[in-house]
């Protein structure tokens, strides 16, 4: 998979990723998957966050 939207040090960490990976045992990259998801998940909801605050809507906790 190359996505032409990556820099080339974003593309050397997809290729590191992919190497650690291939390593990994079934059980510990599901693992792996699992905190990855969670920590999209949270990136989301921090940028989500941002910008309501940034915007001015809603309560922040950035407040």
């Amino acid at each position: 998979m190359n996505d032409s939207n990556l820099s080339l040090e974003q593309e050397f960490n997809v290729k590191s990723f992919e190497t650690t990976v291939a390593s990994m045992s079934r059980e510990q990259a599901q693992q792996s998957l699992v905190r990855l998801y969670r920590d999209s998940l949270v990136r989301e909801e921090t940028y989500k966050n941002l910008l309501k605050h940034h915007w001015g809507i809603g309560d922040s906790p950035l407040a």
